[in-house]
C-alpha cells in the first residue's frame, strides 16, 4: 500500500447551482448584428451560424449582468442542435483546407506506438499490473503469478471493441484472489464497479452503479469491502444527482441494496470520501473533503475494538484549514503525511499507544518541511534483508522529480534514489506485506514511461519494465527559465524546442505556450506525442508553471485561486510575453493552450489580452463564470472559484469571466473550442456560449482568424481510446501550425 495526495481526478470537480439574489428579465428571442454577424466566413465561402442574442440582464448583488446566448445552455434544444449542426458543418470546411492533418495523425501514432505499463502491485508473489501495447486502444490489466505466467484480467477493447468504454481503476483484494473494477461508457465516468475471480476471470459481484471517483478498501479475507456510492436520484433534490456520497460496508456476492451505511450522514453534499483499510485489517481510515477544497477532515478506527459494519469512529482531524493522508505502518504507527503547518508537505507519526491519539497532540514530526521541495509520496521499506527500515520520500522540486531515502526511526536522510534523469516520478509502491524493494513509474519529456525497481538492500535502481513500443524520439531540448510576473513574483516557464542553445539560432517561429494554474495540480516533465511532433516540425512548445497549480506547494496554489485567480491570468500573460522578450516567437506565431481550469486562462488570455496571441485552443472550458455553479460539477469547485451567492465573490467572479468580458469589436485571436459530448465534469454550455459570443463580435475576418467549434460524441473529459487522441491531437495542432505559420509536411 503506498500513500499519496488524492488523485487528480478527485481534484478538478463540480458543478451546480448557488442561489444569489437578482432580477431577471427575460424577453423573446432577437436577431441582433454584430461585428462578426455578415463577415466574409472561412475561405471567404460561408458565414457564422445565426446565434439570435437573448436580450437578457439579470441584476446580481447589484451588477447588471447581461447573458445574450443563454438560450445555448440548452443541449436538448430544437435551436441548439441546429446551431451545432451548422458549426460542425463550419469546422468541418474549415478542415478540409488545413494542410498537415494527415502527416501529424501518422507522427502521432509512430509516436503513441511506444505503449505504456504502470507500476505493480503486490499481492504475496502474485502481480498485477496495467500495459498498452502498440496498436490498442487502451491499456490492459494483467495478472502475474509467483511462476510468472501472465494473463490478461481486464481489456476494455475487449469488452467493448468500440473504445468507448473506459476502464477508471482497478484493486485486487489483499489476498490476490478477486479483483475490483470500475467502467464507464462514453466518457461520462459513471462508474460501475464489478468483482471478478482471479484464477477464472468470471464474474462474482456487480455491476454496482452511482460509484463515481470510489475507493474499494478490501477486508481480509476478501469477504467485504469499503466504498463511497451516490445516494440515489429519488432520494435526493432535483439537480444534486451528483452529490450526496456515502461510505457503505458491501459484502461481495449480496445486492448493494443491502450494503451497510457506514459514514457520511449529515455531512456536506459535496463531500467525496477516501476509505483505506490497514493491510493487516486493524485500522480503517476514512477521510471526507469537501469537493476540490484544499483541506480535509479525518477519522481512523480499530476494526480489532469495533465491527466492521459498526466501526466506531475517532476523529484524527476536523475543521483544519489543512490536508493529512494517514497510512498505518506495519510496526503499528502511523504515518502522516500533511500540509499542516507545513505548505509544501511533511511527515509526521501518531502512535495508538499515545493517550492522545490520534489527535493532533499525539502527532511527532518525522520528516520536516523542504522549503524549496513539495512532499507527495512515500513508502516504507522493512524487509528482514534490511539492517534498518527505511523511509523513501517523493518530492518535486521545482516540478522536476527526487527520493530522498531517510532513517525509519528517525527520519533522518540517509541517501537519495538515482533517477534517469530530470522527470517525473509517479506511483510509488512497495509490498503489502513489507520488504526491501520499491517500483515507480519515471518520465521525462524525450522518455516513454518506464517502470523503475529500487533495492534498498544492495542500493540500487534497475529497470523493471520498459513502455513496450520501440519509437524514434526526435533529439529536443528543455530548459527552464524564470521570468517575473506582473507583481514581482517569480514564475517558472520550461521552453521545449529541437534548438540547443538558450536562445533560438534561426529567429522567432511559431510556438504553442501551455498552461493550467489551478487545483493544486502540477505541470512536470512527460513523454507528450503532442509535443514531439510539434517541435520536430520546427515548433516551439512552452509550458508556465503557474501560481495556482502546486509547484511550489500549497501556498503557490492559495495564491492563484479564489480572489487571487487574476495571478494566474497574469502570470500566463508573462510567460507569452517572455517568449517574445527571448526570441523565442511572436505575437503572430503563438497560440495560446489550455484545457478545463486550463481552458478558463486561455478564455482569459483571448479577453484581457487579445494583442499576445495569433491562436487559441481552448478545450472543454470554464467560461461562464456567473453561472458555472449551476452545471456539472461546479458546485464542487466554488472554494477554488468562489461562489456568485456572495456578494464579494460573485465580484471576484465577475472581474475575470471570459464570457462577460467580450467585446464587440475587438481583433481577438483565432480561437478553437475543443468539447466532448460525454463530458460530466466541465458542461458543454461554456464553449457554446462563448464560441457564439466571439463569432458576433471578433473584427477579426473569418478568413483570417475564424473563431470555430470542435464537437465530439462518446468521449468525455478524461480517458478516451488513442485512435480519439490521435484525431483530437492531429486537428488542434493543424490549427495552430495553419494559424501561426508552421510548415507542415
Amino acid at each position: 500500500m503506498n500513500v499519496t495526495w488524492p488523485p487528480d481526478v478527485r481534484r478538478a470537480r463540480r458543478q451546480a447551482g448557488a442561489s444569489a439574489d437578482r432580477d431577471v428579465t427575460v424577453p423573446d428571442m432577437t436577431v441582433s448584428e454584430g461585428a462578426g454577424s455578415d463577415s466574409a466566413g472561412i475561405d471567404g465561402a460561408a458565414s457564422y451560424p445565426e446565434a439570435p442574442r437573448q436580450d437578457i440582464t439579470e441584476s446580481i448583488h447589484g451588477h447588471e449582468v447581461a447573458d445574450p446566448y443563454r438560450w445555448l445552455e440548452d443541449a436538448d434544444s430544437g435551436p441548439t442542435k441546429e446551431w451545432l449542426r451548422a458549426e460542425d458543418e463550419l469546422y468541418g470546411a474549415y478542415r478540409a483546407h488545413v494542410p498537415g492533418t494527415a502527416a501529424l495523425a501518422a507522427r502521432l501514432t509512430e509516436l503513441l506506438a511506444a505503449g505504456e505499463v504502470g507500476p505493480p502491485v503486490w499481492r504475496g508473489d502474485r502481480h498485477f499490473f496495467a500495459r498498452r501495447e502498440p496498436g490498442q486502444e487502451h491499456a490492459v490489466v494483467y495478472t502475474v503469478s509467483a511462476e510468472g505466467a501472465e494473463r490478461a484480467l481486464i481489456d476494455p477493447t475487449g469488452i467493448d471493441p468500440t473504445g468507448a468504454t473506459t476502464l477508471d481503476s482497478w484493486r485486487p483484494d489483499r489476498e490476490g484472489r478477486l479483483l475490483a473494477y470500475q467502467l464507464s461508457q462514453g466518457g461520462r465516468e459513471e462508474s460501475e464497479l464489478r468483482v471478478i475471480d482471479v484464477a477464472s476471470g468470471r464474474p462474482v459481484d456487480g455491476p454496482i452503479d452511482r460509484c463515481r471517483y470510489t475507493d474499494v478498501a478490501w477486508l481480509p479475507g476478501g469477504e467485504a469491502f469499503y466504498y463511497a456510492r451516490r445516494l440515489p436520484p429519488e432520494a435526493v433534490p432535483a439537480g444534486e444527482e451528483q452529490f450526496h456520497r456515502r461510505v457503505y460496508l458491501h459484502r461481495v456476492g449480496t445486492p448493494a441494496d443491502e450494503d451497510v451505511l457506514i459514514f457520511g450522514d449529515g455531512l456536506e453534499k459535496t463531500n467525496y470520501y477516501s476509505v483505506e483499510v490497514s493491510q493487516d485489517g486493524h485500522w480503517l481510515v476514512v477521510t471526507a473533503s469537501a469537493g476540490t477544497a484544499p483541506r480535509n477532515d479525518v477519522w481512523v478506527a480499530d476494526l480489532t475494538t469495533s465491527a466492521p459494519a459498526a466501526p466506531n469512529l475517532q476523529v484524527m482531524q476536523q475543521g483544519v484549514d489543512a490536508q493529512a493522508w494517514p497510512r498505518a505502518g506495519r510496526d503499528g504507527r502511523f504515518y502522516v503525511l500533511t500540509d499542516r503547518g507545513a505548505p509544501r508537505g511533511r511527515i509526521v507519526v501518531a502512535d495508538p499507544a499515545d493517550p492522545a491519539f490520534p489527535e493532533y497532540a499525539s502527532w511527532q514530526e518525522l520528516i520536516r518541511e523542504d522549503t524549496e521541495a513539495v512532499l507527495h509520496d512515500l513508502a516504507i521499506l522493512d524487509g528482514p534483508g534490511l539492517g534498518e527500515p527505511v523511509l523513501l520520500a517523493a518530492r518535486a522540486r521545482h516540478a522536476i522529480s527526487e527520493i530522498t531515502i531517510h532513517d525509519l526511526a528517525f527520519g533522518d536522510r540517509i541517501g537519495q534514489v538515482e533517477l534517469p534523469g530530470l522527470g517525473t516520478v509517479e506511483g510509488l509502491r512497495e509490498r503489502q506485506e513489507g520488504g526491501h524493494e520499491a517500483w515507480f513509474s519515471y518520465t521525462d519529456y524525450a522518455t516513454p514511461g518506464v517502470v523503475l525497481r529500487y533495492d534498498a538492500a544492495e542500493g540500487g535502481t534497475h529497470v523493471w519494465q520498459r513502455a513496450p513500443g520501440a519509437v524514434a524520439v526526435p533529439a529536443i531540448h528543455a530548459r527552464q527559465v524564470a521570468y517575473p510576473s506582473a507583481d514581482g513574483t517569480t514564475i517558472r516557464l520550461v521552453v521545449i524546442s529541437a534548438d540547443p542553445g538558450d536562445a533560438p539560432a534561426g529567429g522567432p517561429g511559431p510556438a504553442i505556450l501551455y498552461g493550467y494554474g489551478g487545483f493544486n495540480i502540477s505541470l512536470t516533465p512527460a513523454f507528450s506525442a503532442p509535443i514531439l511532433a510539434w517541435v520536430e516540425a520546427g515548433g516551439v512548445y512552452a509550458i508556465a508553471n503557474l501560481r495556482g497549480g502546486s509547484e511550489e506547494g500549497e501556498e503557490w496554489h492559495r495564491d492563484g485561486m479564489r480572489e487571487r485567480k487574476q495571478h494566474v491570468f497574469d502570470d500566463f500573460h508573462a510567460a507569452a510575453e517572455k517568449l517574445i522578450a527571448d526570441g523565442w516567437t511572436t505575437s503572430d506565431q503563438l497560440t495560446v493552450w489550455g484545457g478545463s481550469n486550463g481552458g478558463l486562462l486561455v478564455g482569459a488570455s483571448v479577453t484581457q489580452r487579445p494583442d499576445l496571441s495569433a491562436a487559441a485552443v481552448c478545450s472543454a472550458p470554464l467560461l461562464d463564470m456567473v453561472r458555472y455553479e449551476k452545471f456539472g460539477l461546479g458546485e464542487t469547485w466554488n472554494d477554488e472559484f468562489g461562489t456568485a451567492a456572495d456578494p464579494t465573490e460573485f465580484g471576484w467572479l465577475l472581474s475575470y469571466s471570459p464570457y462577460h468580458h467580450v467585446r464587440p469589436g475587438t481583433r481577438y485571436p483565432a480561437v478553437l473550442f475543443t468539447i466532448f459530448d460525454g463530458d460530466t465534469r466541465v458542461d458543454t454550455m461554456h464553449a457554446r456560449k462563448m464560441c457564439a459570443a466571439l463569432q458576433y463580435a471578433t473584427s477579426s475576418p473569418p478568413d483570417e482568424r475564424p473563431v470555430l467549434l470542435r464537437t465530439e460524441a462518446e468521449v468525455g473529459h478524461g480517458a478516451r481510446a488513442v485512435s480519439r487522441t490521435i484525431g483530437l491531437s492531429a486537428d488542434t495542432l493543424a490549427f495552430a501550425a495553419a494559424q501561426t505559420g508552421l510548415r507542415l509536411s
